[in-house]
């Protein structure tokens, strides 16, 4: 008997054997002939990274299965191209299709309006997350979940992996009074979840009501970096332009203001960090001297060719990344902003930054100087408590 459930198992795993690839929700769906979605009037919210596993538009396979008619393509921030770095995305048409194109990243229309759901029976999300919690795309998913509830259609996810993994989870939660669009509800910086798991718990803990549907990956563990899924990265964004800046992205984000450069304008946004006042040296050592786990830092001079500090000489430090499964992502972060007020007295305005940070209590025991691992220690109940939600909306086990 167990020799036979060993050959059963061996069996299932062989196609992945194969060709070592994790199928996305949509190459699922495929294999499925369209059925969960036959028949329907849809909207597609997605980018350029809604794409098959052998490199075709979500759009398209879509648009010519003769099994479902898509109505309408939904963008979120940089636009269906995955290039706009601005708020000003207007609406248009796909040029390949002919359909309306109804941007999510305008000042004022941040999510579908009733107009553009008339006459759908459904919207469907396909697009690659960042596995943060400011990476807008995922508040993007929750405005129209809330609307797909609201108007009574159904939602699908076609499920992603989580570039970063969906072990690990980090930071503090966020506060009520900074949710927005870099924030959507009251959760870590790092998740440690899909988008169809996401969409799961904001859809229960927030009782939206939609009737959400997710095609589930098949192949894909927890364990995995996105360079393990056997697919090809395509850059969600355009400043994370490979899988090392993401699995940073989480931490050094939390300095991203008007007062230090990120990196943005270089050729390794989020791996870079300083301003003309910054002392890279001195911080540098420093933080080589916490002994933090996966990272080593160097004093580094740069010019960004981006706001803010654009075309000035840049002081400041540079991340490597030696072991991406020891790494904390958010207390290197925490680490980094310690050390800017540390070194930089007036300099650094951290309530500038409070949207992605996003607790008070942490904030506040930044500007009093605590350890690392004293502000770390501080939000580790509240992040036990969401790990016991996530449980229960975890669809890879």
């Amino acid at each position: 008997m167990k020799l036979f459930s060993n050959l059963l198992i061996l069996l299932l795993l062989l196609p992945w054997c194969a060709n070592g690839a994790v199928k996305n929700g949509i190459d699922v769906l495929i294999d499925q002939e369209f059925a969960p979605l036959a028949g329907k009037r849809i909207g597609l919210i997605t980018n350029h990274t809604g794409l098959t596993y052998d490199g075709r538009r979500t759009i398209d396979v879509l648009a010519r299965s003769g099994k479902v008619k898509l109505v309408a393509i939904f963008t979120p921030e940089h636009g269906l191209t995955g290039t706009r770095d601005d708020e000003k995305i207007a609406s248009g048409l796909d040029t390949a299709t002919g359909l309306p194109v109804y941007s999510l990243y305008q000042e004022k229309t941040r999510r579908p309006k009733p107009e553009m759901l008339q006459g759908l029976d459904a919207l469907v999300y396909d697009i690659q997350d960042a596995g943060a919690r400011f990476y807008t795309f995922i508040t993007t998913m929750g405005y129209t979940l809330e609307e797909a509830g609201r108007n009574h259609i159904g939602y699908y996810v076609l499920d992603r992996p989580n570039p970063i993994g969906g072990a690990a989870v980090e930071g503090p939660l966020l506060d009520p009074k900074y949710f927005s669009m870099v924030g959507y509800m009251r959760m870590p910086i790092r998740y440690g979840m899909t988008a169809g798991e996401l969409a799961q718990l904001f859809n229960s803990e927030n009782k939206l009501g939609a009737d959400l549907h997710v095609i589930a990956m098949q192949g894909w563990q927890r364990s995995m970096f996105f360079d393990e899924t056997g697919q090809e990265w395509t850059e969600p964004s355009p400043n994370l332009r490979n899988l090392t800046e993401a699995i940073f992205y989480p931490g050094t984000c939390l300095l991203e203001s008007t007062q230090v450069s990120v990196g943005r304008g270089t050729d390794t946004p989020f791996l870079i960090l300083g301003a003309p006042w910054f002392q890279g040296k001195a911080v540098a050592d420093w933080l080589n001297g916490l002994g933090l786990p996966g990272v080593r830092f160097l004093a580094r001079r740069f010019r960004p060719a981006a706001p803010p500090f654009k075309d000035q000489e840049c002081d400041g430090v540079e991340l490597q990344l030696i072991d991406r499964r020891a790494l904390n992502a958010v207390r290197t972060g925490l680490a980094l902003v310690a050390a800017t007020l540390k070194f930089h007295p007036g300099k650094f305005d951290l309530d500038k930054t409070m949207k992605l940070l996003g607790s008070d209590d942490v904030a506040a025991r930044l500007k009093r100087g605590e350890s690392v691992d004293s502000i770390e220690a501080s939000f580790q109940p509240q992040l036990k408590e969401f790990l016991a939600r996530r449980e229960r909306y975890l669809i890879y086990r």
